[in-house]
């Protein structure tokens, strides 16, 4: 992630929007449970918003830099920091009520690992656990704030189908501004 972009993601802008249009919307869309799994909170503005409506977060960071660092501000929380690969968590399946990543998907180098990661969620989840996030468009000054970064784009109108090949639900995505939120649910 370039130094400009994750600059942002520790903002109080990002946090704003965070409080204003994210966590609203994903409460609106049901219960987030008892045990919420947070792909990539990075800085950990989402995690420290999380943290405050369910018992317990699971926040998987691949950068150690950023992992190491919200492990150790989050000590004595009710977060568990882990420091590796979503796709690749090792948790064990059927555990989380909920899982949830914000502005994560396009950072990642690929579909097939973006795929990856959806297999991972899916298998963690509980029946019934829901899967929410938000992520950026593929808008021409999207990609100019991620110059010498990694920018794989999802298209939120694939998204339904490319979750349903890993065994989620109905998902609904609505686009807002310059990023478009889903909700997907495993079948109970």
């Amino acid at each position: 992630m370039n130094e400009r972009h994750l600059t942002y993601l520790a903002s109080p802008e990002w946090a704003q929007t965070v409080q204003d249009e994210l966590l609203p919307w994903v409460e609106a869309a049901g219960d987030l449970g008892d045990n919420v799994l947070e792909i990539g909170p990075g800085p950990g503005i989402t995690t420290d918003l999380l943290r405050k409506r369910v018992r317990g977060v699971t926040a998987i960071e691949l950068d150690p830099s950023l992992g190491e660092a919200l492990r150790e501000r989050l000590i004595g929380t009710n977060v568990e920091v882990i420091v590796g690969d979503a796709a690749q968590t090792g948790l064990p399946g059927d555990h989380f009520s909920a899982a949830a990543c914000f502005s994560v998907l396009h950072h990642m180098p690929s579909a097939d690992q973006q795929d990856l990661l959806f297999a991972e969620v899916h298998r963690a989840l509980r029946p019934g656990g829901i899967f929410v996030g938000q992520d950026s468009l593929d808008l021409e000054m999207i990609r100019l704030g991620h110059a010498d970064d990694t920018f794989t784009p999802v298209d939120p109108e694939g998204l339904g189908d490319r979750l349903a090949a890993v065994g989620f639900g109905e998902t609904k995505t609505d686009i807002l501004g310059f990023h478009f939120r889903f909700i997907s649910r495993k079948p109970s």
